[in-house]
């Protein structure tokens, strides 16, 4: 599982034109499933991602994190995360999770932030989507096992 983590003044997903997911101040997550994750490395990343601490404190010091700061999350499943590009210019995706084991392990990971007492908005699996952010920092990091 692989998470592109990035912290947000704002972020939101449309769908045909529609917001489906919007959030204020918090950490913007586009999350991709292999075909060897399960829910023990989705345990792992839920809790590694709500507790990073990348938001700044009264010392303008990133010691805070999205839990700290009552921030909120949108996660967005991503399966180009990944892509494989070793050869030639299209990228193969054979390294991603099919669809049905990814949106199982993508739901159950979206359930396990909400235990946090976040508050979760979200993408639609498999969806056409519009993401737009105003990144804070900007602030971008890579979380995966």
């Amino acid at each position: 599982m692989k998470l592109v983590v990035q912290r947000v003044k704002n972020a939101s997903v449309k769908v045909e034109g529609k917001t489906v997911g919007e959030i204020n101040e918090g950490l913007l997550v586009l999350l991709g499933v292999t075909h060897t994750d399960n829910k023990e490395i989705a345990d792992y990343l839920a809790k590694k991602l709500v507790n990073l601490r990348i938001f700044k404190d009264e010392n303008h010091k990133m010691n805070l994190s999205v839990k700290d700061i009552n921030g909120e999350l949108l996660i967005i499943s991503q399966f180009t995360l990944y892509a494989d590009t070793s050869q030639g210019n299209r990228p193969s995706f054979t390294n991603a999770g099919k669809p049905d084991f990814a949106n199982e392990l993508y739901e159950y990971f979206k359930e396990k932030c909400s235990e946090y007492n976040i508050k979760i908005e979200s993408g639609i699996f498999g969806a056409d989507m519009k993401v737009e952010l105003l990144n804070d920092g900007p602030v971008t990091i890579i979380l995966e096992k």
